[in-house]
């Protein structure tokens, strides 16, 4: 799976999980030369609380649009360590 906005590829892997629909790459798939630091948060009542990077792409911003849950409840352990995208980024099969 490829994760790319404004003509940048963000994340790339073999390995991604899918949970409602959304595809979680592993942290290590995404260049983080291209992710900010957001101070937003929101909870899932099943995942717990989520945090959130802005994309920052040839001086084009998309703020909030990946997020992780640094510490998931047990029943979405599997994205532990894994980021997903929203906002325009495309998610697409390699």
């Amino acid at each position: 799976m490829k994760a790319m906005w404004n003509g940048a590829v963000i994340a790339q892997s073999n390995d991604t999980v899918v949970v409602e629909g959304n595809h979680y790459f592993p942290a290590d798939s995404v260049r983080a030369e291209y992710l900010r630091p957001s101070a937003t948060r929101t909870t899932c009542p099943w995942k717990g609380e989520a945090s959130y990077h802005s994309l920052s792409v040839d001086g084009q911003e998309n703020p909030d649009a990946a997020w992780f849950y640094p510490a998931p409840k047990d029943a979405a352990r599997q994205i532990q360590g894994r980021v997903a995208f929203w906002k325009g980024v495309q998610v697409t099969e390699d």
